[in-house]
């Protein structure tokens, strides 16, 4: 097995607790089942938001998913680039597994599909 990092953004309508909750738990149920991720080989996971968001964390919405409670979780806010993408949710998740980079899917979603429209025609559906 090898570590290996599994990407993925969504974005959101409003600065909301219940719109970054519901988009995050979104994001991680599409990137595990498309990844077909084992909870167990998940070393840890990044996510930042852009400065736009800020009512609530959305680690909040990823520990509240079953299994996900040990799993270390970080925050931060994402660079504050002019003419950035607005209102975006980003994770990075490392995980352990015996996929090769090119078999792992990275996943965008709603208005975030343009941050990486070359991965996102890639994306599948094992469910």
């Amino acid at each position: 097995m090898k570590v290996r990092g599994i990407r993925g953004a969504i974005t959101v309508l409003v600065n909301t607790p219940v719109a970054i909750f519901e988009a995050t738990q979104e994001l991680m149920k599409e990137i595990v089942r498309q990844n077909d991720i084992d909870i167990d080989n998940v070393a840890s996971v990044f996510l930042t938001m852009t400065q736009d968001l800020n009512a609530d964390f959305p680690a909040k919405a990823v520990r509240s998913l079953p299994g996900w409670q040990w799993v270390p979780l970080m925050c931060a806010p994402e660079l504050n680039v002019p003419n950035a993408m607005k209102r975006c949710i980003r994770v990075l998740i490392h995980v352990n597994t015996t996929h090769s980079q090119e078999d792992l899917n990275h996943i965008y979603l709603g208005e975030a599909v343009a941050l990486r429209p070359d991965v996102v025609g890639r994306q599948t559906d094992k469910g």
